[in-house]
C-alpha cells in the first residue's frame, strides 16, 4: 500500500480524507470536528441541522404556522440556527487551524438564504462549502463573497464544464476541489442522468479521468478531485493515488463514519449497519426531489414499492381499451379502466386497499384508509423543505408557491422521515429505522465483512482514520 501523504486542499495541507456530509442531523459538529482534528476535512451538514436550547437540549423542529409559506420561514430559521450551532461545535473541537467544511443540498428549500445567513453570522468559523443535488451555479459567488472555498459535487466532466463556463470561471481562486460523486454507488441523492442506466454501474476511473481532462482545459490541474461513493479500503484505490493522469486525488467517506463513537445515530441504526448484506442497499426513485437515491431496503422502501405496484391507468372517455366504468371519490366521478385492471382493483379492495389516490400522471394508486390519511396529512403539513417537492407540489417560487402539478402520492415527506430516523432513541429506535428512510452508500454491507468491526468494535473517528491510512 502506498503511503498517504497530505495534499493541499483549499489553503491548507491536509490528509486527503474527507468526511461526507449527511443531512438532517447525521454529520454533526461533533463528528466533523473530530474528523478535522485527526488531520482530514470534517464536513458539517447544515441541511436542517440540530440547534440547542439554553439547557443544551435539542430543539425539536415543530412547525406552528398555518400556511406553507409561513412554515417555510420557520424552517429557514431552524436551519440557520442549526447550521451555526453545529459549525461552532466543529470548530471548537477541530481547533483554529483545521479545515472544517459545511455541506448543503442545493435543492434544499431556501438553500442560498441559509448558507448566506450562516456564513454572515459566523465569519471565519467555516473553511469551505460543499454543495450538490442540483446545479449550484451561484456557489462560487457566495463562497467568494465570504472568503471560503467551494467544492461543487458533480457526476461528470460535462456537469462541471457547465458550472465553470456559466459562473465558476469568475471566482477560480476560491475553488478548493471538485467532488466526483459516483451516481450508482454513493449514498443519499445521486446525479444519474436520463441516458444512464441505474442498473448498470459504470467504472468511475474513465469518468474521473474525463473530469480531469475538462479541468485541465481550464487550467485547473492543481485542484484536487475528491472521489466519493464506493470508497472503503484505500488499498483498492492504490492505482489512483499519485497517478499523474488523474492529478491530485482525495477520497470522501460517507458511510464508514456512521459507525463511530462520535456518530450521533442510534445504537439500533449502528446495529443494523452491522447486519447489512450485499444487495440490501437499493437505488430508488421515490424521493420527492425527483433524483435517484441510495438507501437501505427496509419496510419503508418495501411499502413504497408495493404502493407503486398498485397503480393503474384510466381514461376520462370510453373507448375500446378503457371500457369498464369505475366510480371514485365522494362525488362518485366516473372514469374508465381496462377490464383486467378492474379485476385488480377488486382484488386490492378485498385486501383492504380501498382508497384510490390520483397521481400527476393521470393514474390511480390504491392504499388502505390509514395510509391515505397519513399521505394527506403529510401533504397538508408541508413546510417547504425542498425548493420544489413532487410529493406536496410545493415550490419556493411565488406568487403561488406551487409546482402547478398534482401532489404525487407515490412519494413521501422526506423531512418527516429523516427527522424521525435521525432522532430515534430508546426502545422504539429499531422500529423507527425500519419504518423510515435509511440512506446508505452501496458499500454499507461491508461493515458485516470487514474484520475491523469484529466483535462489535466501534472505533472513534481518530481510530477510523488511522485504520484508513493503513489501506484498510
Amino acid at each position: 500500500m502506498k503511503t498517504i501523504h497530505p495534499i493541499r486542499i483549499g489553503d491548507k495541507e491536509v490528509l486527503p480524507l474527507i468526511e461526507g456530509g449527511k443531512g438532517i442531523s447525521i454529520s454533526t459538529g461533533v463528528s466533523a470536528g473530530h474528523w478535522s482534528a485527526a488531520g482530514g476535512i470534517g464536513t458539517v451538514s447544515i441541511v436542517n441541522a440540530d440547534s440547542y436550547n439554553e439547557k443544551g437540549e435539542i430543539v425539536p423542529q415543530i412547525f406552528h404556522a398555518k400556511t406553507r409559506k409561513e412554515r417555510h420561514e420557520e424552517l429557514v430559521q431552524y436551519a440557520v440556527s442549526g447550521g451555526i450551532a453545529q459549525a461552532k461545535i466543529a470548530r471548537e473541537i477541530a481547533g483554529p487551524q483545521a479545515s472544517v467544511n459545511a455541506n448543503i443540498m442545493w435543492e434544499m428549500g431556501a438553500s442560498e438564504r441559509i448558507i448566506t445567513s450562516v456564513l454572515e453570522q459566523i465569519p471565519g468559523v467555516l473553511s469551505g462549502i460543499t454543495c450538490g443535488a442540483g446545479m449550484p451555479f451561484r456557489l462560487s459567488e457566495i463562497a467568494s463573497k465570504y472568503k471560503v472555498y467551494y467544492y461543487p459535487i458533480v457526476s461528470s466532466g460535462r456537469a462541471f464544464s457547465a458550472l465553470w463556463r456559466r459562473s465558476y470561471r469568475r471566482n477560480p481562486e476560491w475553488l478548493g476541489g471538485v467532488v466526483y460523486e459516483d451516481p450508482w454507488r454513493a449514498g443519499g441523492h445521486n446525479g444519474l442522468s436520463n441516458n444512464e442506466d441505474p442498473l448498470i454501474p459504470q467504472d468511475p476511473f474513465p469518468r474521473v479521468l474525463e473530469l480531469r481532462k475538462v479541468m485541465r482545459q481550464y487550467g485547473l490541474d492543481h485542484i484536487p478531485i475528491i472521489m466519493a461513493g464506493n470508497v472503503w479500503w484505500l488499498s483498492e484505490w492504490e492505482d489512483w493515488i499519485d497517478n499523474p493522469d488523474l492529478g491530485p486525488i482525495a477520497f470522501q467517506f460517507g458511510t464508514r463514519p456512521l459507525l463511530t463513537k462520535e456518530s450521533p445515530i442510534s445504537d439500533a441504526w449502528k446495529a443494523r449497519l452491522r447486519t447489512l448484506k450485499k444487495g440490501d442497499v437499493y437505488l430508488n426513485r421515490f424521493s420527492p426531489t425527483g433524483f435517484y437515491s441510495s438507501a437501505v431496503q427496509n419496510s419503508f422502501l418495501n411499502e413504497l414499492q408495493e404502493r407503486s405496484g398498485r397503480e393503474i391507468d384510466f381514461s376520462k372517455t370510453l373507448d375500446d381499451q378503457f371500457s369498464v366504468p369505475y366510480e371514485y371519490g365522494t362525488r362518485k366521478r366516473t372514469v374508465y379502466v381496462r377490464g383486467e385492471d378492474m379485476q385488480r382493483i377488486i382484488s386490492w379492495k378485498e385486501q383492504g386497499f380501498t382508497q384510490p389516490l390520483l397521481t400527476p400522471d393521470e393514474t390511480f394508486i390504491f392504499v388502505n384508509s390509514e395510509k391515505a390519511k397519513e399521505i394527506l396529512k403529510d401533504q397538508i403539513d408541508c413546510m417547504g423543505c425542498l425548493s420544489m417537492c413532487r410529493f406536496s407540489n410545493w415550490s419556493q417560487q411565488g406568487p403561488d408557491y406551487t409546482t402547478g402539478y398534482r401532489p404525487d402520492p407515490r412519494s413521501f415527506c422526506i423531512q418527516k422521515t429523516l427527522q424521525i430516523i435521525a432522532h430515534a432513541k430508546g426502545e422504539n429506535a429499531s422500529q423507527s429505522i425500519d419504518n423510515n428512510l435509511m440512506f446508505s452508500g452501496t458499500t454499507g454491507w461491508r461493515f458485516s465483512e470487514d474484520s475491523f468491526y469484529n466483535n462489535g468494535f466501534t472505533p472513534t473517528v481518530k481510530e477510523l482514520i488511522e485504520r484508513i491510512l493503513t489501506g484498510y
